[in-house]
């Protein structure tokens, strides 16, 4: 059937609690007034489908909520986003995970998080039967859910890959600990792996992300994609070593700009385009992420993206 979701997005599903930029923190007992508070999508398997649909993609999110009122306003926001969320799961003992995130001006986000529902996810949840007919399986927030193990993942990335499906991994690294371990028997069966430096940083001990870059290869990825914010991304794969800037956009918020950078990613993919490609579209809707409050009220539509990309080039070199 010609309507099955073409990118099944697995992981991290969250309701986010947005305020505009407000001048200072509260003191205790203070009152500081903001213009807006937002309720928004978050989370990574989230934000990517509503980005790719956004490029007119089909795409389902894999993931858990709880039975409460922001559980049924995620499902809804995604659906009106035309996600497909049948694979949305219902976990009526938690709440669905939440994040507070305070803007002040001149100043870097402030979080305040539950992890709710998602500490519930786990590889069984990703029905093998939509891995099968899916075109690209994304998992995001991997290494921040306990329940989530690699042993499980493998047969279900390993399920995509022979029906022809591309895998992408991308993942959330909570503190310092010990995450190469939980990586080794994954990145066999992984095609782009894209986490940001920092988190390559933490899994690797390695600060130059081509380094990274080259580790990731070695353990079995394909491809792998390290993302630098501000400075930009490093790709190595078999065929490729390559360097890309980052286009100029007005900022108002950064949340949710990784994940842009990995939908863009997924959209060159599927129409099998070159690495440098599939960096400038992946660019571009990143770049467009940080235009607006959110993780994805700024971000291209396809009509957006195409006429941009038309008009503006993303240095890229050859390393």
């Amino acid at each position: 059937m010609h309507d099955h979701p073409e990118v099944l997005c697995a992981g991290i599903v969250v309701a986010d609690h947005v305020s505009s930029p407000i001048s200072h923190l509260p003191a205790a007992g203070e009152l500081v007034m903001a213009d807006r508070l937002i309720l928004t999508i978050g989370g990574c398997a989230a934000n990517v489908a509503v980005d790719l649909a956004k490029m007119g993609v089909r795409a389902s999110v894999v993931g858990r909520v709880g039975s409460d009122v922001f559980g049924r306003v995620v499902s809804g926001m995604l659906r009106d986003h035309g996600v497909d969320v049948s694979n949305v799961l219902l976990t009526p003992d938690a709440d669905t995970s939440q994040t507070m995130i305070v803007n002040v001006a001149g100043q870097d986000r402030r979080f305040i998080h539950t992890f709710g529902a998602n500490a519930e996810f786990r590889a069984a949840d990703i029905p093998l039967e939509r891995v099968q007919q899916c075109r690209v399986l994304y998992l995001g927030g991997y290494l921040l859910m306990s329940k989530l193990c690699q042993e499980e993942l493998v047969p279900v990335f390993a399920a995509a890959r022979k029906a022809g499906a591309k895998t992408v991994l991308d993942v959330a690294t909570p503190g310092p600990a010990e995450y190469l371990s939980r990586l080794r028997a994954l990145l066999p069966h992984v095609d782009v792996f894209m986490p940001n430096n920092h988190e390559a940083e933490l899994i690797t001990g390695e600060k130059e992300p081509v380094r990274q870059a080259e580790l990731f290869r070695q353990m079995g990825a394909r491809t792998a994609v390290i993302t630098l914010g501000a400075d930009g991304a490093v790709l190595v794969s078999e065929t490729a070593r390559l360097r890309s800037g980052v286009f100029q956009m007005p900022f108002v918020d950064g949340s949710g700009g990784g994940d842009a950078f990995g939908a863009g990613y997924i959209f060159g993919l599927l129409q099998d385009w070159s690495a440098e490609d599939c960096l400038c579209v992946a660019s571009a809707l990143g770049a467009s992420c940080v235009r607006a409050i959110g993780t994805t009220p700024g971000v291209f539509t396809r009509a957006e993206c195409e006429r941009f990309l038309s008009e503006h080039h993303l240095q890229i070199e050859h390393i």
